[in-house]
């Protein structure tokens, strides 16, 4: 079975910003030869993830006080204390938990998403980043 892999990358702004990438994982499957398959989603980074969920504003907001009740940002963790200048731990434990990665089924060069899924980013770090997005597909 034939393996496409592609990138792009994302301006995230941190503190659980959430950015829907739906579009950009249709536009890539859509431009393959590969009709019928599986979309591996991957975020190279520890700060953030990925996840499936119904993307509107409320819901946004939900989930970030959903992530700050579970892991305060405002706790001293391990890792900035064991490591000077960082503020970070939270986003680690966040990402963590969520998971890097999603590998979803498409049909017809179209993720088999239900009506109200969309697929997203949610960058839990302090401050800015650029954040690196690979989709990996197989099929036939």
């Amino acid at each position: 079975m034939p393996v496409i892999t592609e990138k792009f990358s994302l301006n995230m702004e941190g503190d659980s910003e959430i950015k829907n990438i739906t579009k950009e994982i249709s536009d890539i499957l859509s431009a393959i030869k590969i009709k019928n398959g599986t979309v591996t989603i991957f975020v190279k980074h520890t700060t953030s993830s990925l996840m499936i969920f119904e993307d509107e504003p409320g819901l946004r907001k939900d989930t970030k006080s959903t992530w700050e009740k579970i892991i305060p940002a405002n706790k001293e963790w391990q890792h900035n204390i064991l490591n000077p200048g960082e503020d970070n731990g939270h986003s680690h434990l966040r990402a963590q938990i969520q998971g890097q990665s999603l590998t979803i089924p498409f049909l017809k060069n179209a993720l088999t998403l239900g009506t109200w899924q969309q697929v997203v980013v949610i960058d839990f770090d302090t401050r800015a980043r650029r954040r690196e997005i690979i989709v990996q597909i197989i099929g036939e």
